[in-house]
């Protein structure tokens, strides 16, 4: 069998066997960071990852997030919406420092999926920060 043109692809792009995903890894040292990455970005549906090699627009795969306070990472579905380069400024309205990189959508099965995901950050965040302060970090960010 051949390749595409483009040297690749999933079944019916020439390839033998489909295209494993693309998995991006993201490690959290402290749940600060994770808890100020959340009410920042990830709650409103996803994240910018810097990078001086961003993905394409569009390109989907899976994000793994670790956390200190689980053993197994956080895995869910993202797409790439946008890119910040050199080349490339962010599209209107998205404002970000003079790093490079990508603007990842998180892609959810369902709206429970997505309660899910909350729910577990919720209790994590009520745990580690007590009621009162989740709350008003969580008011911050509607």
């Amino acid at each position: 069998m051949t390749n595409g043109p483009d040297g690749g692809g999933g079944k019916g792009e020439g390839r033998e066997h489909v295209r494993a995903p693309i998995e991006l890894k993201v490690e959290y040292k402290k749940m600060n960071a994770f808890f100020s990455d959340y009410t920042k970005n990830i709650s409103k549906g996803g994240t910018f990852i810097k990078t001086e090699r961003p993905l394409r627009v569009g390109t989907d795969f899976v994000f793994k997030l670790f956390v200190p306070a689980r053993e197994e990472p956080f895995t869910l579905r993202g797409s790439v919406a946008w890119i910040f380069s050199s080349d490339t400024p962010p599209p209107a309205g998205i404002s970000t420092t003079s790093e490079h990189g990508m603007g990842i959508r998180f892609l959810y099965a369902d709206d429970a999926q997505k309660r899910q995901f909350e729910g577990f950050v919720e209790v994590l965040m009520r745990e580690a920060l007590g009621d009162h302060v989740f709350q008003r970090l969580m008011e911050r960010t509607r």
